[in-house]
């Protein structure tokens, strides 16, 4: 039994050590013929092809710096403001901004009333600025639409968008705007009247309180003085008409002057009296009293307006003028009525123009301090340098990426040889390409034939 069953497990052993070693060839083998890594292999395609990619790289480089002098030159030019604070009046003016300039902007509204309770005015202008008010006077200031070329004035303003930018820094409220241009001057030029703009926009739509009592002053100021200019003029044509300057003063003075008549009267009557009893009445002295008292009774009686009979104010009027300097005492009485009556509403009329007048001058002084006139910090200056095109930094982007492009298309080329004559792939390209290498040729063909 034991010399049967030794060649058994020797052949056993025998076909164990062959499986070993098969698969010990195998994976040396393997191991030996495996292909090289992915970007070792670009890396030779691409090392092999080193001279076109040499050349295509110099090509790329001069025609890069070419095309990146070529592109024209941009300046800018920055101005920066800084906002009135928003407090009391001032706040009434923004939300009327908000509602007045830029009402076609439908969140500004929401914007302002937010702001009635915030410390400054920043996002407010800086909607200000972007507003299509503002924009369109710079463009017709400016024919902007002529400078950059533009047939619609809507692209002419998304043009002159894109090339502003204004920047509301949040901590201090500084707004920054910074115009881009071919032209130095104009954007500069532009920047400051985006300043000039603000401000006249918001000078223009001032509705604060103060301006409305202003203006309401103002116009009660007109009516009023209009109406003192009447009664005044009433007055004077009273006074030429009647004779009367002062009721009360001219009244004084002829009640003066009538006691100092009455009393020579009295005492030209007594010395007649005594002379008709010494002399008669044909002594030439008695007659000389008796004409004196005559003269003071007609004096007294003229003054007093007793002489003839009471007349109509039109009558005692005319009469006046024409003949009296003075209206007599009982024609005082009547005139006084309607004298006080034009004395009072004149110095009704004074004493409210005189108050107007001083409201009017605090109105406007108020008025002056709510106006919120933007304050520039930084005017814009022309540009000395430009701001783009970095022509290094586009010469060598520009290098890169034909050299990019170029060995992405000799990998491609290489790969694509490496593909079967029979797969559908480059079966359905080749005839790709020969459909439009016909359809060219046809193009040709007829163009030719047509210029023919």
């Amino acid at each position: 039994m034991a010399t049967t069953q030794r060649p058994e497990t020797t052949r056993a052993a025998s076909v164990d050590y062959r499986i070993e070693a098969s698969a010990l060839d195998r994976k040396l083998s393997s191991e030996v013929e495996a292909p090289p890594a992915n970007w070792v292999a670009n890396a030779s395609i691409l090392w092999d092809h080193r001279r076109t990619l040499a050349r295509v790289t110099a090509i790329a480089l001069v025609l890069s710096l070419v095309t990146a002098f070529l592109i024209p030159k941009r300046y800018e030019s920055t101005g920066r403001i800084m906002p009135p604070e928003s407090s009391g009046a001032g706040a009434a003016v923004f939300a009327a901004l908000a509602g007045h300039a830029l009402g076609e902007l439908g969140g500004l509204g929401s914007l302002a009333g937010s702001l009635l309770g915030s410390r400054n005015s920043s996002a407010l202008f800086v909607d200000l600025l972007r507003s299509g008010t503002v924009s369109g006077h710079l463009i017709d200031r400016f024919q902007l639409q002529h400078a950059y070329h533009k047939r619609y004035r809507v692209d002419t303003a998304k043009y002159l968008a894109r090339h502003t930018t204004i920047v509301d820094d949040k901590k201090s409220g500084v707004i920054t705007v910074t115009v881009e241009d071919s032209d130095p001057r104009r954007a500069r030029d532009l920047a400051q009247a985006y300043l000039d703009e603000l401000n006249l926009l918001v000078t223009n739509t001032n509705t604060s309180s103060a301006h409305q009592e202003r203006v309401f002053i103002e116009r009660r100021l007109k009516s009023v003085q209009a109406d003192l200019e009447r009664a005044q003029v009433d007055m004077s044509e009273f006074a030429s008409s009647h004779t009367t300057i002062d009721i009360k003063e001219q009244t004084r003075a002829m009640v003066d002057a009538a006691a100092k008549l009455q009393g020579e009267l009295i005492v030209g009557q007594s010395e007649l009296s005594s002379l008709e009893q010494i002399y008669g009445s044909g002594n030439i002295r008695v007659r000389a009293a008796q004409a004196r008292v005559a003269d003071l009774q007609h004096e007294l009686s003229k003054l007093a307006g007793t002489g003839a009979p009471l007349q109509s104010e039109s009558e005692s009027s005319s009469a006046n003028q024409s003949s009296e300097l003075y209206p007599p005492l009982r024609q005082l009485p009547r005139l006084a009525v309607p004298y006080a009556d034009i004395y009072r509403r004149v110095r009704v009329q004074e004493t409210v123009f005189e108050l107007l007048t001083q409201q009017y001058e605090v109105a406007r002084i108020q008025e002056a301090k709510d106006v919120p006139v933007v304050s520039v910090i930084d005017s814009p200056g022309i540009p000395e340098k430009k701001s783009f095109p970095p022509r290094l930094v586009v010469a060598l982007l520009l290098t890169l990426f034909c050299l990019g492009a170029t060995a992405a298309y000799l990998l491609f080329q290489h790969r694509w040889e490496l593909v079967s004559a029979t797969d559908p792939r480059k079966v359905l390209a080749r005839e790709i390409n020969g459909a439009l290498r016909h359809k060219v040729a046809r193009f040709v063909s007829d163009r030719k034939g047509s210029g023919a």
